[in-house]
């Protein structure tokens, strides 16, 4: 099993930028795919960016440019830094890892961006 425990959301002026953080814990050898997804009211969970244990990221377009993923291995620990914020990021960001064939999420945190 793997534990998931985020942190770092809240309320932000549009513009504002902010930094979420996910530490993982349990069985955490051999995770590959860290990657962050969000959830709007009213809308399905999108991915907003996953990074590979070997660093490779993927980025929706709606977040390039804006967004930067990353991860430090020593600490298991999995970042979002989060500039130029827009009230359309409005919503809950979840942490998703993969270890082989399982997948696991977090709890969520709560972004809101305030025009």
């Amino acid at each position: 099993q793997v534990q998931l425990v985020e942190s770092g959301g809240g309320l932000v002026q549009a513009g504002g930028s902010l930094r979420l953080s996910c530490a993982a814990s349990g069985s955490i050898f051999s995770i590959n795919t860290m990657a962050w997804y969000r959830q709007a009211p009213g809308k399905q969970r999108a991915l907003v960016a996953s990074i590979t244990s070997g660093g490779n990221t993927n980025y929706d377009d709606s977040v390039k440019g804006r967004f930067t993923i990353s991860r430090d291995n020593a600490k298991m620990t999995l970042y979002l830094q989060m500039n130029s914020l827009k009230p359309e990021d409005t919503a809950v960001y979840y942490c998703y890892v993969e270890r082989g064939p399982f997948n696991y999420w977090g709890q969520g945190t709560q972004v809101t961006v305030s025009s």
